[in-house]
């Protein structure tokens, strides 16, 4: 897996290709989906809770790390070249709703939709 392929075809409504730390990443209304860190080839991922994080460190090292910088946030790196693509979607997916518009979400999710019309 490269950038390229998820970049182009993350899909996901809202989201924009820029450039943080003079590395390319994604964000949706400039809130951070991912980001590519060029020094070592890994993705940056988002909004992964602390339990979950440890859990993924612990069951596949060879895909996921942290580094110091990152400890004490919800962030995890990701070898891109070991990452597949259904679990990268899923993450990505997952942060994309924390911090789309829920117009957005609600058009992506119908179950969503059908709830946000009884509001």
């Amino acid at each position: 897996m490269t950038w390229n392929d998820f970049a182009l075809a993350s899909g996901l409504r809202g989201t924009k290709v820029s450039a943080s730390y003079g590395t390319p990443n994604l964000k949706v209304r400039g809130k951070l989906l991912t980001r590519l860190r060029l020094e070592d080839d890994k993705l940056v991922l988002a909004g992964v809770p602390a339990d979950e994080r440890d859990m993924l460190l612990e069951a596949a090292p060879h895909i996921f790390h942290v580094t110091r910088h990152y400890d004490g946030y919800p962030i995890v790196l990701a070898r891109i070249a070991t990452l597949d693509g259904v679990s990268l979607h899923s993450f990505l997916v997952r942060r994309w709703r924390e911090i789309a518009p829920k117009r957005f979400v609600a058009k992506f999710d119908p179950a969503l939709r059908s709830d946000l019309t009884r509001i």
